[in-house]
């Protein structure tokens, strides 16, 4: 399995087309190794914004991510720790929203953009990093900005109850 990840993240397009096969998630979703990545990603991106990573949103991370793509622990783990290697490694993060943009419905997009909004208010709190980062998120994502605020105000009610 960490080998069949490690050739995701490789700039091969032929590594990459190898192993971008799609994945029938139970939720009936189609995915590919290459898109769970991207979104580990953008998930570990937003978690690191306000210069804290810290367990709760690693642990927060690792459930979404084995709730939407029905993985086991050992997969998520590598998943994680090779998103964040793809991370540290990037340059932007367009890298990653440009493959969500491949193949993620328009609702797909805003239950990832619900998703990255879960991982900020994990701590309880808004940091300016954080505000910043996911409305460049959700711009490279095609999302427009009122999606964004709705996205935010609905995970706000969600937490509340």
């Amino acid at each position: 399995m960490f080998e069949y990840l490690r050739k995701v993240l490789s700039s091969s397009q032929e590594q990459i087309q190898e192993v971008s096969r799609e994945i029938i998630a139970p939720s009936g979703k189609a995915t590919s190794k290459r898109h769970q990545v991207a979104t580990a990603a953008l998930l570990v991106e937003i978690a690191k914004a306000d210069g804290d990573f810290s367990d709760d949103e690693r642990k927060r991370i690792i459930g979404l991510m084995k709730k939407d793509f029905d993985l086991d622990d050992e997969c998520v783990n590598e998943l994680l720790e090779l998103s964040e290697q793809k991370v540290k490694d990037s340059v932007s993060i367009y890298e990653f929203s440009s493959v969500i943009n491949e193949s993620f419905t328009q609702q797909e997009k805003l239950e990832l953009l619900k998703n990255l909004w879960r991982i900020i208010y994990e701590d309880g709190k808004l940091d300016s990093h954080e505000d910043r980062l996911i409305k460049i998120i959700g711009s490279t994502m095609n999302i427009e900005h009122k999606d964004i605020i709705g996205a935010k105000l609905f995970i706000k009610q969600e937490l509340e109850k």
